[in-house]
């Protein structure tokens, strides 16, 4: 078998390969998405893992149902999506802690730093309190350098301490995206 870390490009930023090896090392097994750029890398790793179950979703609170099932099911999980997302996901979310589910999701952010499409400012400024607000821990990343050990660290507490966690990739790692009007 090729290393999955193959799959990604010369020019790839190291994060991504950061967060793998933290999800494997961590002995999660499934991995749910709805397509985002910010996660290409990560995704395309993750596709390459024969020994890792990957999803790709509709909608996002399909991957907070598909996390519980896998914790019942033996099995840990990671959620990836946008910002734009996580308001998708707020009502299943309250099932978390009722529930009491360990939970992690790693959200790369729009609508933060030089954010240039008007419509992705609303969430990305709201996405940290609303994730609180529904009961999770939330760490934000800045650098990406930061990235591997912030997610190792939360895959930790939400594992080994049974709580939802989401850790928010800033627009400093993954870059922010141009907006262009038209007309």
């Amino acid at each position: 078998m090729t290393s999955p870390t193959s799959v990604l490009p010369p020019d790839a930023p190291a994060w991504p390969a950061d967060i793998y090896r933290t999800l494997r090392e961590r002995d999660i097994k499934q991995v749910s998405y709805v397509p985002d750029a910010g996660h290409k890398h990560l995704i395309n790793m993750c596709h390459a893992d024969n020994q890792m179950k990957v999803v790709t979703l509709t909608t996002e609170e399909e991957g907070v149902a598909l996390a519980c099932g896998a914790w019942l099911g033996g099995e840990r999980s990671v959620l990836l999506m946008q910002s734009s997302g996580v308001g998708n996901c707020i009502n299943m979310m309250s099932m978390l802690k009722t529930c009491q589910f360990p939970f992690l999701t790693l959200v790369t952010m729009r609508g933060d730093f030089g954010e240039g499409n008007p419509w992705q400012v609303p969430m990305g400024q709201a996405t940290k309190a609303v994730l609180e607000a529904m009961g999770l821990i939330v760490y934000k990343v800045e650098r990406p350098e930061d990235v591997g050990p912030t997610v190792d660290m939360a895959a930790q507490i939400a594992y080994d301490s049974q709580q939802p966690v989401a850790v928010l990739i800033g627009q400093k790692v993954i870059g922010a995206k141009k907006f262009v009007k038209k007309g």
